[in-house]
């Protein structure tokens, strides 16, 4: 499993013309989910991801997390990220993704989870071409890549 995390000032996705979900400050998060991934593992990425201290504090130090500015969350699933091989040829394979029923139920598992910790939660549509809008606060940006993490 990996999550792109960028810290935001504002994020933004839209489909099909209509906009599914809106934040202001706090973490667009771009999900790729794997054929070996579960929902261990998706729970050790979510608490990490929650815990991460990349917010300013009163000294300019990256010392808050997402809970310390009750910041918000964003949630991306993004199928090439989970893993976009370029060894052969200039067409990336992504044999590596998850099938799209088990990443789909993972990436629903992940937007629950986050749920009952943050108050606000938004998401894209799992499948769906999405047009994600943000500004990257900094720019600041982590992966989150599950064999370092687990």
């Amino acid at each position: 499993m990996k999550f792109v995390i960028q810290r935001v000032t504002h994020a933004d996705v839209v489909v099909d013309g209509n906009e599914i979900g809106r934040i202001g400050k706090g973490f667009m998060v771009l999900i790729g989910v794997s054929k070996e991934d579960d929902k261990i593992i998706a729970d050790k990425m979510v608490d990490k991801m929650i815990k991460l201290r990349i917010f300013e504090d009163e000294n300019g130090k990256t010392n808050l997390s997402l809970d310390d500015v009750d910041g918000e969350l964003l949630l991306i699933s993004q199928f090439t990220l989970y893993d976009a091989n370029c060894k052969k040829g200039n067409r990336p394979s992504f044999i590596d993704a998850g099938a799209p029923d088990e990443a789909n139920d993972l990436y629903d598992y992940i937007i629950e989870k986050c749920k009952e910790r943050i108050k606000v939660v938004e998401c894209g549509e799992f499948g769906a071409d999405m047009k994600v809008s943000l500004l990257n606060d900094g720019p600041f940006t982590i992966i989150l890549n599950s064999p370092e993490i687990v």
